[in-house]
C-alpha cells in the first residue's frame, strides 16, 4: 500500500503515544480481569470507548487526531496495530461498542441505533455479543437459541451462548436466535441486563484476560418487538447478513490486534538483546505482514460484503502472532518468561486468537470454500 494519507499518519502517531498507558495497567488487569473500577478510571480507555463509537453517536468530543477511528476498516486496522503494542489484553477490556455496535449499525433502523448508543453514552456499560454456542461452535447457521412469539408482538428468548466476551459483566449487547428451522429464520436482537430469566457466568482463561469470556443462558427472556433488529430490512438481510458484516470488519480489527502484538513481543526481545541482530528475519515478516494487513483493510472497504479479506488477514496474522511467541522463548535464555512477566503474558495472549471470531480452518472455508477436502465412496 501506499504511504497513508495525513489523517491516517495522525491516528497511527497519536494511538503510538496511547499504548503505553494501556501497558501501565496490563498485568494488573491480566490478575484481575474484573475489577471495574480500575477499566473505569483509565482515560486512555475513555477515550477509546468514545472514538470507538461512530462519529453520530459518540458523546463528547475526541482529539483530532482520533476522530477518524471508526470511519473505515483501514482506520481501524492503524489504530489497531498500534494499541496492541501497548497491550491488546487491556484492549480487549475496553467498554466498547465492539461487534454489538457493528451489528447495530448494519441491521438496526436510526430509533434502533439511537436507543443502543444513547444507553452507552448514558450507563457507559461492556457490550456482548451473542453467536457461539456450547454445541455448535462457529457453524451459526446451526445454532439452537429459539425465539417463541409470545402472542403480544414479542418473544420469549429460550437457549445458551458461550465464548461471549464481557458474558457476565455486559449491560447490553446482541444476542442471535432463530424463530424457525431456516437460516433466514435466524435474527438478532437487543438485549438488556438485568433481565428475568437472564444469567451470565465467566470462564476461567488463560490468555487475554482482560476480554472476561464466559456463557450466558436464557430462560424465557421476554423480547419485545422493538428489540429485534433488521424488521424493516429485506427477509435476506435480517440476521447473517448482518453478522457477517460485523465479523468482517472485527477480524479485521483482530488481525491488527494480533500483529500489534507481535510487534510486542519482537520489541521486548529486542530490549533485552540490545545489539542482537537475530531478529531481523522476523521483524521483515512482520513489516511485510503490516503491509498485507493495510492492502486489505483496502479491499475490505473496497466490498463488505466479501469475506475474504478479512479472513486472510486473520489466518496470516493469528498464525504469525503464535509464531512470535515460540521464538521468543527461543530467543531468550531459558527462564526468562518467569523473570519478564509482561513477556510471558503477551505470550499467552496471542494463542487466544486462533478462537476469536472465526476458527482458522472456519476462514479457510471463507477463503476458498471449493478447497474442502471430500470424502471418496459410500
Amino acid at each position: 500500500m501506499r504511504r497513508p494519507p495525513a489523517a491516517l499518519r495522525a491516528l497511527r502517531d497519536g494511538c503510538r503515544e496511547l499504548a503505553p498507558e494501556l501497558r501501565e495497567i496490563a498485568l494488573a488487569v491480566d490478575a484481575e480481569p474484573h475489577a471495574e473500577e480500575r477499566l473505569r478510571a483509565s482515560s486512555a480507555l475513555r477515550l477509546l470507548r468514545v472514538a470507538g463509537t461512530p462519529r453520530r453517536h459518540r458523546a463528547s468530543e475526541v482529539p483530532g487526531w482520533a476522530s477518524p477511528f471508526t470511519d473505515s476498516c483501514l482506520a481501524r486496522v492503524v489504530a489497531n496495530v498500534e494499541l496492541a503494542r501497548g497491550d491488546v489484553g487491556v484492549l480487549n477490556a475496553c467498554a466498547a461498542p465492539s461487534l454489538a455496535g457493528l451489528t447495530v449499525d448494519a441491521l438496526g433502523d436510526r430509533a434502533q441505533q439511537d436507543d443502543f448508543y444513547g444507553a452507552l453514552a448514558r450507563d457507559e456499560p461492556w457490550t456482548f455479543f451473542g453467536m457461539t454456542e456450547a454445541d455448535h461452535g462457529s457453524d451459526a447457521t446451526a445454532l439452537g437459541s429459539r425465539l417463541t412469539p409470545d402472542g403480544a408482538g414479542g418473544f420469549v428468548l429460550h437457549g445458551g451462548k458461550r465464548y461471549v466476551a464481557n458474558a457476565a459483566r455486559g449491560g447490553i449487547g446482541v444476542v442471535f436466535a432463530r424463530t424457525g428451522p431456516t437460516p433466514l429464520a435466524i435474527r438478532a436482537v437487543v438485549l438488556r441486563r438485568p433481565a428475568p430469566g437472564f444469567t451470565g457466568a465467566p470462564l476461567e482463561m488463560l490468555g487475554l484476560r482482560g476480554a472476561c469470556l464466559g456463557s450466558m443462558a436464557f430462560d424465557g427472556v421476554q423480547v419485545r418487538g422493538e428489540q429485534v433488529l433488521g424488521r424493516h430490512l429485506p427477509a435476506s438481510r435480517r440476521g447473517l447478513w448482518g453478522a457477517n458484516r460485523a465479523f468482517g470488519v472485527v477480524r479485521m480489527q483482530i488481525a491488527a490486534q494480533a500483529l500489534g502484538a507481535g510487534y510486542a513481543i519482537r520489541d521486548e526481545v529486542r530490549a533485552l538483546r540490545p545489539g542482537w541482530d537475530g531478529h531481523l528475519a522476523l521483524s521483515a515478516r512482520l513489516d511485510a505482514a503490516h503491509a498485507l494487513l493495510l492492502d486489505l483493510a483496502a479491499e475490505a472497504d473496497a466490498d463488505p460484503d466479501d469475506r475474504r479479506p478479512p479472513s486472510l488477514a486473520k489466518l496470516h496474522t493469528a498464525a504469525l502472532a503464535v509464531e512470535v511467541g515460540r521464538w521468543a522463548e527461543s530467543a531468550l535464555s531459558p527462564g526468562s518468561l518467569v523473570e519478564h512477566p509482561l513477556l510471558e503474558k503477551w505470550c499467552r495472549d496471542v494463542m487466544a486468537f486462533e478462537f476469536m471470531d472465526g476458527t482458522s480452518h472456519m476462514l479457510r472455508l471463507a477463503v476458498a470454500p471449493d478447497a474442502a477436502p471430500r470424502r471418496e465412496g459410500p
